[in-house]
């Protein structure tokens, strides 16, 4: 009932940034909290940042605190996760998430968009 597609992933060096996206579409898809989790090689998924349907309140894992900014925009169905001083610690395969507790629970997953952070 809910799709999301990620966008904007790539090879980038340590210190540098990139900006995800994630379009939603289909039933409700637009009026759930909303957020990012990844998954690098041999570990698995965890927890990066959520943003409540109005954009109003926002959390991150401690690891990406100061670094990472997540926000959308309601009326264009999209997701976007600013990512600033890049680790090589944060490539992973990044994933777009929505439901009604996406901390814990998420409903709906994308299908993934590959970071890579080179040293």
């Amino acid at each position: 009932q809910v799709q999301l597609v990620e966008s904007g992933g790539g090879l980038v060096q340590a210190g540098g940034s990139l900006r995800l996206s994630c379009a939603a579409s289909g039933r409700t898809g637009s009026s759930y909290a909303m957020g990012w989790f990844r998954q690098a090689p041999g570990k698995e998924r965890e927890f990066v940042a959520a943003i409540s349907w109005s954009g109003g309140t926002t959390g991150y894992a401690d690891s990406v605190k100061g670094r990472f900014t997540i926000s959308r925009d309601n009326a264009k169905n999209t997701l976007y996760l600013q990512m600033n001083s890049l680790k090589p610690e944060d490539t992973a395969v990044y994933y777009c998430v929505a439901g009604i507790v996406v901390l814990t629970t998420p409903d709906y997953w994308g299908q993934g968009t590959q970071v890579t952070v080179s040293s």
